[in-house]
């Protein structure tokens, strides 16, 4: 069995992978398919597994700092840095940055000192439309570290999110391709399918039809 064939393997075993329902992501687009890590990350020794696959990818990196978004690569960052610690026989932190009204990512807490200078990893969960993984490039260049490479668990758009379209070291665990639709061009709004309110940003988008 081959990484991305395990993980995915880990992904459907946790029930991380949601079939055929109508979901709404956090770019607002709606799909078929979601990737919840929600339901992977109570399962510590398959979140063990993950981030030592990460880590095995990344290892022969220079790595001084491993980052990730709040909330949902919070955990994989850690661990993932926890593990390269071991691989490469010295310290490597984690810190997390966070996201602002304003719309930008910022890193507080001291860990903006803990970035600028420094070779970083940033890893996150799933990309589904590459919105978040540009704002995680943003913050890391803006408050001055030095990006070595970008690692997500799951891509889903590897067509428009990968090393060539955005000038980085790139890779991910696996790729589960899905179809996101904007609201007016959504088939299973047409044909009147539910939105789930209980993953991704469903409850919001039907809150705010209200």
């Amino acid at each position: 069995m081959n990484v991305s064939e395990e993980v995915i393997n880990i992904l459907e075993k946790t029930g991380a992978v949601i079939r055929n329902s109508h979901f709404v992501g956090t770019s607002s687009r709606h799909m078929a398919v979601y990737v919840n890590k929600d339901y992977l990350l109570p399962h510590t020794a398959e979140t063990f597994r993950v981030t030592q696959l990460f880590a095995e990818k990344h290892k022969d990196l220079d790595i001084d700092v491993v980052t990730a978004p709040v909330v949902g690569g919070v955990i994989l960052g850690h661990l993932v840095a926890y593990h390269l610690s071991l691989l490469q026989k010295k310290e490597i932190l984690s810190v997390y940055a966070e996201k602002t009204t304003e719309g930008p990512m910022v890193f507080k807490r001291g860990y903006e000192n803990l970035i600028k200078g420094k070779k970083v990893l940033i890893i996150d969960d799933t990309i589904a439309t590459g919105f978040s993984v540009n704002k995680m490039i943003d913050v890391v260049r803006a408050f001055g570290g030095k990006i070595m490479a970008m690692g997500v668990m799951v891509n889903r758009i590897p067509e428009e999110v990968n090393a060539k379209t955005l000038g980085i070291t790139f890779s991910s665990l696996c790729e589960i391709p899905a179809e996101t639709f904007d609201e007016k061009d959504c088939p299973l709004c047409k044909a009147n399918v539910p939105i789930n309110p209980n993953v991704g940003h469903g409850k919001e988008y039907l809150n705010s039809k209200k």
